[in-house]
């Protein structure tokens, strides 16, 4: 029925320049099946020889297979770099992988970037946090042993003493000559970039 359906809407619609549309639409559709995210309702991927009935000049299908064949997509994340008399916030993780980290997190599904620090910082150090900047976006595929994800992080200021909760096994206000060993993830390099100010504005 697809089949069909696909070389009938083809037909149609190529000449009004609609199925562009329409081929976005069934591709991301697949990528979600293939990815698992509907498996509770025991959908089978659509199969991937389908798609060879929507080449067009404007979408080469060999780049539509190789996506719909390996649909993992990095995840997002963030991270705070959170200002408290004169030094930054660093917890230690509960969790591997253990050491000290950024407070930070992943970002749930309908929030943003911004609300993900500032919901990550409150649960992992208490702190009311208030975003200053946008400081980098780290995307290294190894930064994090566990999969790969990209991180947002942001510049931010608190008042109070940070305490720990959530994840955080412990918490504590640190400044570039006194940081904790070891720093998970790729968090000694932001560091680095934060203290020597490579991305200030």
């Amino acid at each position: 029925m697809v089949f069909s359906l696909s070389r009938k809407f083809t037909k149609h619609w190529s000449s009004k320049r609609i199925i562009p549309t329409f081929i976005f639409v069934f591709f991301n559709m697949n990528s979600l099946i293939s990815s698992n995210r509907f498996s509770f309702l025991h959908i089978s991927p659509i199969p991937e020889k389908y798609f060879d009935n929507f080449k067009t000049g404007m979408l080469a299908s060999p780049v539509m297979k190789e996506t719909s064949s390996h649909p993992r997509n990095p995840y997002p994340t963030v991270d705070s770099i959170i200002e408290v008399k004169g030094g930054v916030v660093l917890i230690e993780r509960k969790n591997p992988p253990h050491g000290w980290a950024l407070p930070g997190g992943f970002v749930e599904w309908g929030e943003s970037l911004e609300d993900a620090a500032i919901r990550e910082a409150k649960e992992e150090t208490s702190l009311a946090i208030s975003l200053l900047r946008q400081f980098h976006t780290y995307s290294d595929p190894n930064r994090d042993p566990r999969h790969h994800t990209i991180t947002t992080v942001y510049i931010a200021r608190a008042d109070g003493d940070p305490v720990a909760s959530g994840d955080a096994k412990s918490v504590g206000v640190f400044f570039k000559k006194n940081l904790p060993h070891p720093l998970c993830f790729d968090h000694a390099d932001i560091l680095c970039d934060y203290f020597s100010k490579k991305y200030q504005r």
